[in-house]
């Protein structure tokens, strides 16, 4: 297994001894399903409101390389750092997910942690008719995320729950992700 140099150096603090510059080791190829996403991105929230009815917000995913290569980060705020209604569920979030490959499952294990709503959330993932979707039914209600129409520079996440064990499914809230050029 190859470990990115900048892991290994002992100086480097927490932030160096976490973040890395790309993947690692044997599952580089299975590492890229959500290693493609690594950059910074503008986010389009919809979703519902604290009022009930339909919403949306604007605000930023930064993913990363992280854990020697063999994981990757992302943080999600919306609304966006500074604007209106930031940190103030709902619908706001300010959380961060970790994903690793694990080959014992041939799938794609993911911690969501929010500390605005106080959610913390474990998926299995895996990709599914050219979509990535990442499954949670651990908790009620269950859970189902699907990153969709994925190119070089945009995505589309798409939030799904079901209050009746799986049978049926609502649509939640969807984000577009579009890469961040510096301006």
């Amino acid at each position: 297994m190859t470990i990115p140099a900048e892991a290994t150096r002992p100086d480097n603090g927490p932030a160096g001894a976490l973040h890395v510059s790309g993947p690692a080791g044997e599952h580089a190829v299975q590492l890229m399903l959500s290693g493609q996403f690594a950059g910074s991105r503008d986010l389009q929230w919809a979703g519902t409101g604290a009022d009930g009815e339909p919403a949306t917000a604007a605000g930023a995913l930064h993913v990363g390389w992280v854990l020697g290569g063999r994981a990757v980060q992302d943080t999600g705020i919306v609304p966006g750092r500074g604007q209106p209604g930031e940190g103030q569920p709902p619908p706001a979030f300010h959380g961060s997910t970790i994903r690793f490959y694990d080959p014992a499952a041939d799938a794609w294990r993911s911690t969501w942690a929010e500390p605005v709503t106080g959610r913390v959330r474990r998926f299995t993932g895996r990709p599914a008719d050219g979509d990535i979707l990442l499954a949670s039914d651990e908790d009620d209600p269950r859970l189902r995320w699907r990153f969709t129409g994925t190119g070089p520079d945009s995505f589309t996440w798409q939030g799904h729950a079901s209050h009746d064990g799986g049978r049926t499914w609502v649509s939640e809230e969807q984000m577009h992700a579009t890469r961040h050029r510096s301006r």
